[in-house]
């Protein structure tokens, strides 16, 4: 199976320069192929493919005007056009929603690298017409799959995916059920628990001093307007960058718990987990709830319980989206139809008594696929 490995760039300010003119030549790439595609669709077309697409900008690159774009990879625009096409395709099924343009501002600062091209030696790696650049860690010797460079606000990654053999893992006949929520992050069907990193303490001194922050950045730009428009200052600048930085430490905290809950769950060995099918979009409507719900992360979650037991040769198995996991007794089967979500403690008439997602796990690991 190929995993996905993350390594640390450490580039000179010259190559720093050139990553960034790469960015945005992605960027630019990708949205004129959007245009292109909104333009013939307008005048009764039907869809353009990516080769044709890449061949009308081969001959728009021959001209003055776009001569900057021989300043990077070829690649870079090649494949953020097949990015684009890929996205519609993905659209045209009815998987995502329609492809919109990408911000400077708001998009993801990331580009492509040719795996043919990309070179490596010892803490070295060489990226089209950016040169040899310092890695934090040694990167193996061997067939590369969809290498991207990318930035996340305070350094530059190489993400690259790696061919790797699955380990031989002698699994226990257990069948584990997991329910997800709020409250915690999980409940397993042994009674094992994954607590909300929200609520601790570390989390919510780092959305204190962002709020404070937001609060701070917001009054600086009601004192610098000019009419109608918003002045940026260099001290409105300095605290944005510190409102970015916040928002990524965030992230990294939610993302290395992530990580660690689905890894301990995986690492129990059942030959099979049980998961309920979210509906991500419709929990998000919750005006009460969406807040929570997007903190958690529960599309993450799901994301990585599949592709670690993938990698250890688990079961994995989503239940379907109306299987009554919470309102059935785990003792007697029966079903209690005006449970509430307030009800945190399961009562049922045969006098049994259970958490209600400790309960919701169990009847979970119990799930039959019905084919």
């Amino acid at each position: 199976m190929i995993l996905a490995k993350k390594i640390r760039l450490r580039p000179t300010n010259e190559q720093e320069i050139q990553l960034w003119k790469s960015v945005g030549t992605a960027r630019w790439a990708y949205n004129w192929a959007l245009a292109k595609q909104e333009e013939n669709y307008k005048t009764g077309g039907k869809f353009i493919s990516d080769g044709i697409l890449r061949k009308e900008l081969t001959v728009l690159k021959q001209t003055d005007e776009f001569a900057w774009l021989y300043e990077v990879s070829n690649n870079i625009t090649k494949q953020a056009i097949k990015d684009l096409c890929g996205a519609y395709k993905k659209f045209f099924k009815g998987l995502t929603d329609h492809p919109r343009f990408k911000s400077k501002r708001k998009s993801k600062a990331s580009f492509y690298n040719d795996n043919v091209k990309l070179k490596v030696n010892e803490n070295k790696v060489l990226i089209e017409k950016v040169g040899w650049v310092v890695v934090s860690e040694t990167i193996p010797d061997e067939k590369y799959y969809n290498p991207r460079i990318s930035y996340d606000g305070k350094y530059w990654y190489l993400s690259i995916g790696i061919e790797v053999s699955k380990p031989i893992v002698e699994l226990r006949n257990v069948s584990l059920g997991i329910d997800v929520g709020i409250k915690e992050l999980a409940v397993c069907s042994d009674n094992t628990r994954k607590k909300n990193i929200n609520k601790t303490g570390t989390v919510r001194k780092v959305e204190k001093r962002l709020r404070r922050l937001q609060r701070q950045v917001s009054r600086k730009y009601e004192m610098n307007k000019e009419g109608n428009r918003f002045v940026k200052t260099s001290n409105i600048l300095k605290i944005e960058k510190k409102i970015q930085h916040l928002h990524r430490r965030l992230t990294n905290i939610r993302l290395n718990h992530l990580h660690q809950s689905t890894s301990e769950i995986v690492k129990t060995k059942p030959y099979r987990i049980v998961m309920e099918t979210l509906n991500i979009k419709g929990m998000m409507k919750n005006k009460h709830l969406s807040k929570a719900f997007a903190k958690q992360c529960l599309c993450k979650f799901k994301r990585q319980v599949q592709y670690k037991c993938e990698k250890y040769g688990i079961e994995f198995v989503e239940a379907d989206r109306w299987f009554p996991s919470s309102k059935t007794c785990s003792s007697c089967g029966l079903k209690k139809n005006d449970l509430k979500l307030s009800d945190r403690i399961y009562r049922c008439k045969c006098g049994h008594e259970i958490d209600r997602d400790f309960n919701a796990a169990i009847n979970l690991s119990r799930y039959k696929l019905v084919i």
